[in-house]
């Protein structure tokens, strides 16, 4: 058996972090809706983790207008900010849309939409697809860690502002699509 400050109490001290850490999750889980019902709340609490738009914070709850859409702020289960589109709306748009023109994180969280620009051309065999044909929208992949764009459907349903001029076409051409990778 070792003394007080040998092998045992240093297992000890690592269990006792571990079950607070453990009780700080439970706590987290229960204030963000979740508690003994297992549903996630219906929106986050306003003092919650601000959403991200084109490197602008918005408060939980807030509801940003863009491109014929409006969004709202809210938590999601993992106590992640997301946007979720609440439907069409004729209101002009609130929030600056720049495009898909780079990798969403540290700009947009998860849910918010965006123009598709040449940042998001594709190949589909030796055929250039411009990504100013589609919306795109931020989303996480399957680990939840990493951020991303993903067509959501045509721009043809992004209203742009009086005075706001749809991407421009792309400076890529099909030349750069070899067997379906853009090179």
């Amino acid at each position: 058996m070792s003394g007080i400050n040998g092998p045992v109490s240093r297992r000890l001290r690592a269990g006792i972090r571990t079950a607070l850490c453990a009780l700080a999750a439970l706590a987290a889980v229960t204030t963000t809706g979740l508690g003994a019902t297992g549903v996630p709340a219906a929106h986050a609490d306003a003092t919650g983790m601000p959403c991200l738009w084109a490197g602008n914070n918005y408060r939980q709850g807030q509801v940003v207008y863009a491109g014929g859409f409006a969004f709202s702020c809210h938590m999601d289960a993992f106590g992640v900010p997301r946007w979720n589109k609440d439907g069409g709306s004729g209101h002009h748009s609130t929030v600056s849309n720049p495009g898909a023109v780079g990798n969403p994180a540290g700009s947009f969280s998860p849910g918010a939409w965006q123009p598709g620009t040449s940042y998001n051309d594709y190949c589909v065999g030796d055929q250039l697809i411009e990504g100013r044909t589609d919306i795109y929208a931020a989303v996480t992949d399957n680990s939840g860690l990493f951020l991303y764009w993903r067509s959501v459907g045509p721009i043809s349903w992004w209203n742009f502002d009086a005075g706001a001029r749809p991407p421009s076409a792309s400076w890529r051409s099909s030349s750069l699509c070899r067997d379906g990778e853009l090179t």
